[in-house]
């Protein structure tokens, strides 16, 4: 007996299952759970006589009695109904039942059972899908639209070979990197979208960090210029979005360097570590009448291709400007740059500085140093921003939160033992 074949038939029964009923829930009359389960098993059998007989017509007849079949359901109903409510959502459904049953038997089983689940899950957040839609803003459709152009349509036509002095500026791989934050931007972007304005206090900085930690700096510490009695929940924000950039950090390094992220990982987790401590006890200390209906200021559109191509120009320099300085006047110099380079953007000397890793021309043990001291930089950056911007009473929290973690960064950058990495 095979047991193969048995297991097939199996999975094929609980995706049916798994679809008819989100179908059946819905009211839906033209197919429920014992439908979508037969109409699975004949995917099924029509691979299994596909196969056996080595005929490949049995599959596109059946598929095509099954779209008769439901075309003159769709007619009956037209018929027999004066507003019948007729759609396609179903009837794709069950084809692709049929296909999917097809599939699991001629073709790559993984692959079928994700594509089943995945129509069972789209089908079951229909509601929420179109409310989500309905909620969309142009700028939003903008972000979208820009997205997948950076990605869809300019990131495959670009040449993928080096150009111009030290043979480090790829077209493609620094577009690649535009693609990569401009992604990770709009994913925070939508999330808050997703949950609203009002997502609470943590969430806040959290978001913020996805989206942009120097734009929630900058919105959070003018809001206690407004209100200076927000000004430890503004404080917990600030260093929560901050906090959520060294991980973002890591995440950039994990999708450049997974070989190398070990060695990266572990001393920049420690400074999170940190900033988690003193998140911690800022919450505690933040007052429940501070959080009550705080609101997260609307962010900005963060895909416009005008900042993306910035990006991509500034990521491309910092290459330029790490390879000559180490040529130039040795790895000691680097130091300089990353300070600079922070300041601005922590994102593309952390993207650059990977880069020349991945390709042998920096070793990891010394670049983690560099990518920690471009997120010390950039937090002093920040953290003047803040003070500068926000009110009095956000200095000496500022101060207290920034200082302990550059000054425990400092210390990391000093004394981490090299028999640590991992």
């Amino acid at each position: 007996m095979n047991y193969q074949d048995l297991t097939t038939l199996g999975i094929a029964l609980g995706l049916g299952l798994l679809v008819g009923l989100q179908r059946e829930r819905t009211d839906n009359h033209m197919a429920g759970v014992r439908t979508f389960m037969l109409i699975s098993i004949l995917g099924v059998m029509a691979g299994f006589l596909a196969k056996v007989y080595d005929n490949p017509y049995i599959l596109p007849v059946l598929g095509l009695a099954i779209a008769g079949m439901l075309i003159m359901a769709n007619y009956i109903k037209l018929k027999k109904f004066d507003e019948a409510d007729v759609g396609q959502t179903t009837e794709v459904a069950v084809l692709l039942m049929f296909v999917i049953g097809a599939y699991l038997v001629l073709g790559n089983r993984i692959v079928g059972v994700l594509v089943g689940a995945s129509m069972a899950i789209l089908l079951y957040i229909k509601e929420h899908l179109h409310g989500f839609i309905e909620k969309l803003k142009p700028k939003d459709l903008s972000a979208i639209m820009t997205l997948v152009g950076i990605s869809l349509i300019i990131l495959p036509i670009l040449p993928d070979k080096t150009f111009g002095p030290f043979d480090v500026l790829n077209p493609r791989n620094i577009w690649l990197m535009v693609t990569l934050i401009v992604g990770i931007s709009v994913f925070g972007y939508f999330i808050y979208k997703f949950f609203g304005r009002k997502v609470g206090v943590i969430s806040n900085g959290i978001l913020g960090g996805l989206i942009s930690s120097t734009a929630t700096t900058v919105s959070y510490a003018r809001k206690t210029s407004e209100a200076s009695s927000i000004s430890k929940l503004a404080v917990f924000v600030i260093t929560t979005a901050s906090a959520v950039s060294f991980v973002r950090i890591l995440f950039e390094v994990g999708v450049v360097i997974p070989d190398k992220f070990g060695v990266i990982a572990l001393p920049i987790a420690a400074v999170i570590f940190v900033m988690a401590l003193i998140c911690v006890v800022l919450f505690y200390f933040i007052n429940t009448e501070d959080t009550k209906d705080e609101e997260m200021p609307e962010p900005e559109n963060p895909a416009q291709f005008k900042s993306a191509l910035i990006f991509g120009l500034l990521y491309g320099f910092i290459l330029l400007a790490v390879a000559f300085t180490k040529e130039t006047f040795g790895n000691n110099a680097l130091y300089i740059v990353s300070i600079v380079s922070g300041l601005t953007d922590v994102d593309a000397i952390t993207l650059s500085l990977s880069q020349l890793i991945k390709e042998g021309s920096l070793e990891a043990s010394f670049g983690w140093k560099l990518i920690l001291l471009a997120g010390l930089s950039n937090m002093l950056f920040k953290g003047i921003m803040a003070i500068v911007l926000g009110a009095k009473s956000i200095a000496k929290w500022i101060a207290v939160s920034f200082g302990i973690t550059i000054a425990t960064g400092l210390l990391i950058l000093w004394l981490w033992p090299e028999s640590w990495y991992f």
